[in-house]
């Protein structure tokens, strides 16, 4: 079984989740379908139809949160050194090419949130980021070339 590193903050919000899909969803979509199905003939009953696609959406999405959740690591911040990069970590770079200084957090692909800086440990910047040092630099592939981002602070809190 492949563990999934997450931090106590995303395994909480997949929680959260999973809780909301079965206690609110779930019960709600079994109700449109009984509601459809009272309405008669279900050859050409687009509300039933609807709802049991949905139904489908919500039974696989239930699933894949259980996987994960079983399958999470919490990794714990307060055990990490702060001398390398590492998952959890908040790391401020600087863009070689445009001089430009960036933030990024390293999670888990169930954290991602670009529009705060929260990007993948497993995706081309946080792989080139990993296990390197204050004062190192990361070479990154992108589409458009190589990027250089020298790395000036890291912060594991």
């Amino acid at each position: 079984m492949d563990y999934i590193p997450i931090t106590q903050e995303g395994l909480e919000k997949l929680k959260e989740e999973l809780n909301r899909l079965k206690t609110v969803e779930r019960p709600n979509i079994i109700k449109a379908i009984e509601e459809a199905r009272a309405q008669g003939d279900l050859s050409e009953n687009a509300e039933y139809h609807a709802a049991r696609e949905k139904q489908s959406l919500i039974e696989g999405r239930i699933q894949e949160l259980e996987d994960k959740i079983a399958r999470a690591r919490v990794i714990d911040k307060s055990q990490i050194k702060g001398d390398k990069v590492v998952f959890g970590c908040t790391v401020r770079v600087r863009d070689e090419d445009t001089g430009k200084e960036l933030t990024y957090t390293l999670v888990g692909e169930e954290e991602v949130d670009v529009s705060k800086n929260r990007i993948s440990v497993k995706s081309p910047i946080g792989r080139a980021l990993i296990n390197k040092s204050v004062g190192e630099q990361a070479e990154v592939s992108t589409p458009r070339g190589e990027r250089y981002l020298t790395i000036l602070e890291i912060k594991c809190e």
